[in-house]
């Protein structure tokens, strides 16, 4: 065992800041504050190697780091700015020989307040000065041909009494919202599964965030869509980012340069909603006005930021998100049926007014925009949307629950669309819209509890497992309503969101874990934009990393 002390680092010039010493009696009246704190880092080896086992004071768990890629990271959030004093390593056999201790306010700017390049491994405690809510080791030269692997990593301090310092308020992996009660997540330890979705998080961030035509823009692209840049992927992006905040130290810049993106982008029809589709040169086509599904997933990404960040800095999140809010009231919304448009496009008398699209029934944003504004219109509006879903699924579904792509006749007898009413002649089939829509639904249901929810994905749920005997390479590419399948293969798309409704029935535990080891075993298509994010943001929802603002 071996320990480190300013003096002997400062004479050996491995520093590549200078520190200041603490008094002795101040490094003796700090704490451990590191332990169960939520961590993060750049990869995991395998399955049992979380990020979370090296804060969990158990010296026979560890974190271990992809085998030999550097540089690697492991970093914790101590949750508000902390002074601190002393950080304790206790790497495994696999260390780092050249590595960094590093603090951070906000998860994006990091300041060295340690360095060596000469590190042997066994224990290293380190004196030392720095402030931050986060802390991370980032190794760049490893000490074997393996990985990084620390049974414990302790940072002792005490809070500044500061806050977070522009930290987000709501890290991912914090769990600081609670589920309902009785909703299962999938077999593992909590650090585990978050970090896989951490993992699957980068891997759709290197295929699908891009910054191009400049302007400081971020987008995602849709290889898969009609067009290059759509607004639906848009609104995932920016929902997905804002939640990945505190895993992913560029959070807050990509937020900001969709939000950019939102902004230079106007609706045709109502500019406080957003265009909803781009060309390669990034310019709006096709008239330029706006799509529902898009617009919905904006304003709550534009709540969640609000949240994490505070709406102090370059953009006022919250202003954006009110008059993103009242434009959809204004323009998407139907006034009598009080279920949504399609878009801002569809006025009244034209042949789309009284159609809607089932996976835009997002019933958490309509909680959280009646919260955010305070309009108990939509209070109304989420009664309406849940009121359909249970007609649809008794008059239409009663063995499966399924929900069609597009409902017609909203202003009379709402039913599924007779044939190709937008985009195919499955239109009122459970196809490539409506296979969102146990996923959307679940969302509302494992937040809020809601008993009209619960009912409603735990109806898809029963059906899915039985119609697959629960075997989820059985979940075919669309469906009739009574069940009958559409099309064969597999997709994300249609897998990923039945593992919501599995959470809500407690006797589904296997069939859970059946659909996450599916969904673990998915790579990412980097062709397809819409199986990944759908995907991407399920694995939020089912590891109890999905929250509403």
């Amino acid at each position: 065992m071996r320990h480190k002390g300013i003096g002997l680092l400062a004479l050996s010039g491995l520093l590549s800041l200078p520190l200041t010493a603490l008094p002795s009696q101040a490094t003796a009246a700090d704490s451990l504050v590191s332990a169960g704190k939520p961590a993060t880092a750049s990869s995991v080896e395998g399955s049992g190697f979380g990020a979370a086992l090296a804060v969990d004071a158990n010296t026979s768990t560890r974190w271990a780091s992809a085998e030999g890629v550097d540089p690697q990271w492991v970093r914790i959030d101590l949750g508000s700015n902390h002074t601190v004093s002393r950080v304790k390593l206790n790497w495994e056999a696999a260390y780092g020989k050249a590595y960094k201790i590093q603090t951070s306010t906000d998860g994006s700017t990091w300041t060295d307040v340690y360095s060596t390049t000469s590190g042997d491994g066994a224990i290293d405690d380190l004196t030392l000065s720095g402030t931050g809510r986060y802390v991370r080791m980032h190794g760049t030269t490893r000490g074997t041909p393996y990985g990084y692997s620390l049974w414990e990593f302790e940072v002792y301090g005490s809070p500044t009494g500061t806050g977070g310092g522009g930290g987000p308020a709501v890290p991912f992996g914090s769990h600081t919202q609670p589920y309902a009660a009785g909703m299962l997540r999938p077999t593992g330890s909590q650090g585990s599964l978050d970090q896989k979705v951490v993992s699957y998080y980068n891997n759709w961030k290197s295929a699908f965030v891009r910054q191009n035509c400049g302007n400081g823009w971020y987008q995602v692209i849709s290889p898969d869509a009609d067009h290059p840049y759509v607004a639906e992927a848009q609104g995932y992006g920016m929902v997905i980012t804002a939640t990945m905040a505190g895993a992913d130290p560029d959070a807050k810049k990509i937020f900001d340069g969709l939000v950019k993106w939102k902004i230079d982008h106007p609706s045709s029809v109502n500019p406080n909603l957003l265009a909803a589709e781009q060309d390669t040169s990034c310019r709006s086509v096709n008239g330029g006005d706006g799509a529902t599904d898009g617009d919905m997933d904006v304003a709550y990404g534009l709540l969640l930021a609000d949240r994490q960040w505070g709406s102090s800095g370059t953009y006022n999140y919250k202003d954006l998100a009110i008059k993103h809010i009242n434009a959809i009231k204004k323009d998407e919304l139907n006034p009598s049926t009080h279920l949504l448009k399609l878009g801002d496009w569809s006025s009244s008398g034209d042949q789309y007014y009284y159609i809607t699209r089932t996976s835009d029934w997002m019933v958490d944003h309509f909680r959280a925009f009646r919260k955010a504004t305070g309009d108990t219109a939509w209070d109304t509006v989420r009664t309406a949307h849940q009121n359909q879903i249970a007609n649809l699924q008794s008059t239409y579904a009663p063995s499966t629950g399924l929900l069609p792509d597009f409902v017609v006749n909203t202003n009379s007898t709402p039913k599924p669309a007779p044939g190709q009413v937008l985009e195919s002649p499955n239109d009122g089939k459970y196809y490539w819209n409506a296979c969102r829509t146990p996923w959307r639904i679940g969302d509302d249901a494992v937040t809020s509890g809601d008993a009209k929810s619960l009912a409603a994905a735990r109806k898809l749920n029963s059906w899915i497992k039985g119609k697959t005997g629960g075997d989820p390479n059985k979940i075919a590419i669309g469906y009739a309503l009574n069940g009958t399948q559409i099309s064969s293969g597999s997709d994300a798309a249609y897998v990923a969101p039945f593992a919501v409704a599995a959470m809500t029935d407690t006797n589904s535990q296997a069939w859970l874990d059946a659909l996450w080891n599916k969904m673990l075993a998915t790579p990412i298509q980097t062709d397809s934009y819409f199986g990944a994010s759908i995907q991407l943001q399920t694995m939020i929802t089912v590891t109890g990393n999905h929250w509403v603002p």
